[in-house]
C-alpha cells in the first residue's frame, strides 16, 4: 500500500532471497496474528520475526525465497480470520540471512 514501491527490484529471479519489513494497521491485535505468522513462515520456510506494536499495530521482519515472502506479504494483508486490516506497509529492503528461525517477539 504506501510503501509497496520502496526498494522493489527490477526483474527478480523467483529463487531469489530477499527480506520484507511490513507494518500491519487495524485490528491485528488479540486475533492470533503473531501465531498465524509465524506457523505460516515456518510452512513456508521464511526466517524472521513478528510482534506487536504498543501503537496497535504489529511489525513483522520475513527473510527468504522471494516466492515464499511475497506469498507471506501476500497473506499478511488479509491476515487470520478474526483480524480486519486497515493498511499494510511494506518496505523491501536487501537480504541479510540474518535469521536461523522465525520467532514471535515480545518487547513492548
Amino acid at each position: 500500500m504506501m510503501f509497496d514501491f520502496l526498494k522493489r527490484k527490477e526483474n527478480p529471479k523467483k529463487d531469489e532471497k530477499i527480506r520484507a519489513h511490513i507494518f500491519v494497521f487495524g485490528r491485528v491485535q488479540g486475533v492470533f496474528f503473531r501465531e498465524n505468522t509465524k506457523k505460516k513462515a515456518e510452512k513456508s520456510g521464511v526466517q524472521g520475526w513478528v510482534k506487536n506494536l504498543r501503537d496497535g499495530r504489529v511489525e513483522a521482519v520475513f527473510e527468504g525465497d522471494r516466492q515464499n515472502v511475497e506469498k507471506l506479504v501476500n497473506w499478511a494483508r488479509k491476515g487470520p480470520i478474526w483480524a480486519k486490516i486497515e493498511a499494510l506497509d511494506v518496505i523491501w529492503e536487501d537480504y541479510q540471512a540474518e535469521f536461523k528461525a522465525f520467532e514471535i517477539r515480545y518487547d513492548l
